[in-house]
């Protein structure tokens, strides 16, 4: 099972610098078993960090699994909100930004 870091680390492989226009927003995600990050994405640029934010845009709460299926596309990330394995809160519209941030494929 890939750990967190690594899914994390994919993300920046996987970044599309167009869909980042315009925004300066922070994801903080909180991984129930792993360390956190935060994603700040800036006019197009991205940068993780290990830790908590002061202020994020937007918090997500879930567990490793459930972020490495959502960031691969295997598990839609709406169903697992609904579902209440991923929870959101701060500016939610923000969370379903991220499948157009970092594509997969």
């Amino acid at each position: 099972m890939a750990d967190a870091s690594t899914v994390i680390e994919k993300l920046q492989s996987r970044f599309d610098p167009a869909a980042a226009r315009g925004m300066n927003d922070i994801f903080q995600f909180h991984i129930s078993d792993a360390d956190d990050y935060y994603l700040h994405i800036q006019h197009g640029t991205l940068d993780v960090q290990q830790g908590e934010h002061d202020d994020p845009s937007v918090s997500l709460t879930t567990d490793t699994e459930t972020l490495k299926g959502v960031m691969s596309g295997e598990i839609n990330g709406m169903q697992a909100f609904m579902s209440g394995k991923l929870k959101a809160a701060g500016n939610v519209m923000l969370a379903s930004k991220l499948t157009s941030l970092f594509p997969s494929g």
